[in-house]
């Protein structure tokens, strides 16, 4: 296969292979005597695991050992469970941040009903301060 069908069916960029290849996510390719690149057919699954990684958080560089933990290197699956525990450590701590944040744009809302005398805005409050 060529980047560019190994590209379409997983639905990126050939620079997004390419970007792989040189972080060592993806082997890099044997090349045919035109100088093309050749590429299994498990390029594309390869490819669809890395973003489908990406989507539940994990950074390229977790990416590379999920990898080769895969790849039999050492197939442990402490090592994942690991790895899936800290993301999801990472996760609960944005999630109370944005709950946080949500809870405190309700406030914000709901005091904007109030008489101008009677709101109680704290981010207007500190952007006022902060313009000083």
């Amino acid at each position: 296969m060529t980047i560019g069908q190994v590209a379409l069916k997983a639905k990126v960029r050939a620079a997004t292979i390419r970007y792989y290849e040189r972080r060592g996510l993806m082997p890099h390719p044997m090349r045919r005597a035109s100088g093309y690149r050749e590429y299994s057919p498990d390029s594309v699954r390869t490819v669809r695991f890395i973003k489908q990684a990406q989507t539940l958080g994990f950074t390229l560089d977790e990416i590379a050992q999920l990898l080769r933990l895969a790849a039999g290197m050492p197939r442990s699956c402490s090592s994942v469970r690991s790895l899936a525990t800290l993301r999801i450590d990472e996760m609960d701590r944005k999630i109370a941040m944005l709950q946080a944040m949500r809870e405190s744009l309700r406030r914000l809302v709901r005091t904007c009903r109030r008489p101008q005398g009677r709101r109680d805005c704290p981010l207007l409050d500190a952007l006022e301060e902060a313009a000083k």
